[in-house]
């Protein structure tokens, strides 16, 4: 066996002794309402409890590469005239439980939600729903107003390479802006799940461990990891998702650089075969959880130990 086997076999070991060391035994597996989802080891039975709002339609200024607005058509529209409260108020009736608030952004990479700030303090305080913020930056003005609502948490993707920003986001923001809307959060009491992207520079790994550098100074609720999955209609359909080996070595790394902080596989990554290497590596890397698990992995963590708990929640309000 080659060196660079056995050293990824000892970083392997390391990660998942460090879970050990700072965790329970306990993996948690997601199945929210974004989707359809039934395995036998997880069958969702709830498909309403959890979900996503755009309050912009399928609305945003940037035009991403690796997106171009598809992520928000599945997301439910905001009724503009029925208003954020009254359509949550209807949801909650039909069963749901939590929500993702989200929208397109504008070119400064804000989620213009602080108009609807006064409904979502209402749909905590009234409705008594779990309320998870996608925001993109945030200023110290919507920071203050994050908080004054008593949200549940924000999630908001975290760019660590100025040409990221630039070529596939299309922003006119710096690398130090992602960095100080993490101190605003968390100087103002918020509980944050940062998302990484990987492979979001084409499927080139450039900014990954740059954003893992910047949120392990701060005190994050969740550090959720997803991965670029190309998509039909956008200038990155025919891009090649990075390596399932690049992946599995961010996974490990982020696990020791992050000893002590939930790290979560979210809903995001490739499927068929891709999808069940990188789920069996998240598992041996001793991260958290996993949204969607592929068949197998779920008898495959109580192999490593581990006891599974199941929730049809997102992964970013899953964790607390």
């Amino acid at each position: 066996m080659d060196s660079t086997v056995v050293a990824e076999q000892s970083l392997m070991e390391q990660a998942f002794a460090v879970r050990k060391a700072n965790f329970c035994d306990d993996i948690k597996f997601y199945a929210p309402g974004l989707k359809s989802y039934n395995i036998p080891e997880f069958e969702q039975k709830k498909p309403n409890a959890f979900l996503p709002i755009s309050i912009t339609g399928n609305a945003c200024a940037l035009d991403c590469d690796h997106c171009d607005t598809k992520i928000l058509d599945p997301m439910i529209p905001l009724d503009i005239k029925e208003g954020l409260f009254e359509m949550c108020k209807i949801m909650k009736a039909k069963g749901t439980e939590s929500v993702l608030i989200s929208g397109g952004s504008m070119k400064n990479g804000q989620v213009p939600f602080m108009k609807h700030i006064g409904d979502i303090k209402r749909i905590k305080n009234e409705l008594g729903l779990k309320v998870i913020m996608h925001t993109g930056l945030v200023s110290e003005e919507m920071a203050e107003g994050l908080a004054s609502a008593g949200i549940d948490g924000v999630a908001l993707d975290i760019i660590g390479a100025q040409e990221t920003i630039e070529q596939v986001y299309h922003m006119n923001t710096t690398v130090d802006d992602f960095d100080a809307t993490l101190e605003r959060l968390t100087r103002h009491g918020l509980s944050i799940r940062p998302h990484i992207i990987l492979g979001l520079h084409y499927g080139k790994f450039l900014g990954e461990y740059a954003a893992l550098e910047m949120i392990k100074k701060y005190p994050v609720h969740a550090l959720i990891v997803v991965i670029l999955t190309p998509m039909q209609d956008t200038p990155m359909k025919d891009v090649e998702p990075p390596s399932t080996d690049e992946v599995e070595e961010f996974f490990q790394k982020a696990r020791i650089a992050m000893p002590d902080s939930n790290i979560l596989v979210g809903c995001a990554r490739p499927g068929g075969e891709y999808k069940k290497i990188v789920d069996l590596a998240a598992v041996k890397a001793g991260l958290n959880g996993i949204a969607y698990p592929a068949e197998g992995i779920i008898d495959f963590a109580k192999t490593k130990g581990l006891k599974p708990s199941f929730y049809e929640n997102s992964c970013s309000c899953g964790i607390d």
